[in-house]
């Protein structure tokens, strides 16, 4: 089997491209990636776990977030829309009296907030919410 000139440049092109994506399909998004590092793949219940932010920020610098977890050894939260996604990690050790964590975030712009929380039995709990960033506080 013989290969034109044209034919084994495409080859070596789409290899090279493989190699520069780390083997990694080119659609998963940033987010999809740090929560598949997180939680290793497995199956995330929509219970055992609060996010509260708000609906409405009007300032995206600072958008107060609060994830609630009881039973919780870490506590993954994620900006979606954000240049880079990852906000924080919070780890509770045994002696932590709550499993709870508040911080203030920067919001590039309306966008989905996720916390992905692992508990102690090794299972893994999910929270999204969406928070509008007006601009101005105008409601655009």
């Amino acid at each position: 089997m013989s290969f034109s000139r044209r034919q084994t440049l495409a080859v070596l092109a789409g290899s090279g491209l493989t190699v520069m994506l780390g083997g990694r399909m080119a659609l998963a998004t940033p987010t999809e990636d740090m929560i598949a590092e997180f939680t290793g793949g497995a199956e995330m219940a929509d219970t055992g776990l609060t996010l509260t932010a708000p609906e409405i920020a009007e300032n995206g610098n600072t958008v107060p977030v609060e994830v609630d977890a009881p039973g919780a050894e870490s506590i993954m939260i994620l900006a979606t829309g954000n240049p880079n996604p990852d906000v924080g990690v919070f780890h509770f050790g045994p002696l932590a009296g709550a499993q709870m964590a508040s911080t203030r975030i920067r919001l590039a712009g309306t966008q989905e907030v996720v916390a992905i929380a692992k508990m102690a039995d090794g299972s893994f709990a999910r929270a999204a919410q969406e928070v509008k960033v007006t601009i101005g506080g105008c409601g655009g």
